[in-house]
């Protein structure tokens, strides 16, 4: 991604007649990069991840000057349960760390946040922090933060599944009646719109098993800049980039 200045400026909608799409409204993150980092700085992986918690107060503040209405971030994945369990514990205190120091932050600026993914399996304390959050901010009506922890795209998809067996195993369903939209409402993203971009930091060019029935239609780019050295000029810079964009849906471009 270009380093260039960018024309973009904070909570700037599109001007009529200026030949770029709106929004986006919803936009998600790959936030990665944080252990190469940390190793380009001599530095243990556990800093790379504390500098990518500050990444991510700076992502929610340029969302909110950017008038963006939902921001998406994969925070711990259910594949990432096989990095050493060290490192796992140093993610589940980065979460512990995030929700105890920003969450009354947060709230008092209107942010909702949700936290989709798996709970089975999770220490008593992390589900009580989860919960506490949800609760708390349930009825904010500004920016939408959902921190994807312990989410797997596969794994969504085979839970929402099993809801909708379960449903026609007591009668309450046939299955000739399930489509897409019911799919869709037994997911762990419920609730959310589908992202309109889906980025991901550290120049890797691939989904890693994120919001693969949501982010089914969503623009893609990836950049080169590591998740700690992420600022508000390369978001601003991404929406101008999307916004040039053609989303055709499968049909036919303007």
């Amino acid at each position: 991604m270009s380093q260039a200045p960018i024309s973009i400026q904070p909570g700037a909608a599109p001007a009529k007649g200026d030949g770029l799409r709106a929004g986006p409204e919803h936009v998600a993150i790959i936030m990665d990069g944080n252990g190469r980092w940390a190793k380009a700085r001599g530095q243990p992986r556990a800093m790379g991840h504390r500098a990518g918690v500050e990444a991510l107060r700076r992502a929610v503040e340029a969302c909110r000057d950017l008038g963006l209405s939902e921001l998406t971030v994969f925070s711990f994945s259910t594949e990432n349960w096989k990095r050493p369990p060290q490192e796992v514990e140093t993610l589940f205190d980065l979460l512990r760390m995030f929700v105890r120091s920003d969450l009354q932050r947060l709230h008092r600026q209107n942010v909702r946040i949700r936290i989709p993914g798996e709970r089975e399996g999770l220490a008593a304390d992390i589900l009580q922090l989860i919960e506490e959050a949800v609760a708390l901010t349930a009825s904010n009506s500004g920016l939408t933060l959902n921190i994807a922890f312990n989410y797997g795209g596969r794994a969504e998809i085979v839970a929402g599944a099993r809801r909708l067996a379960l449903a026609v195993r007591e009668g309450q369903l046939r299955p000739e009646d399930i489509d897409e939209s019911m799919l869709g409402a037994s997911l762990w993203t419920a609730g959310s719109r589908e992202p309109d971009l889906i980025l991901r930091t550290s120049g890797e060019q691939r989904l890693s098993n994120f919001l693969l029935w949501s982010g089914a239609y969503a623009e893609l780019m990836f950049l080169e800049v590591s998740w700690p050295d992420f600022e508000h000029r390369h978001l601003a810079e991404a929406i101008e980039a999307y916004r040039r964009r053609d989303r055709r849906f499968g049909g036919v471009g303007e």
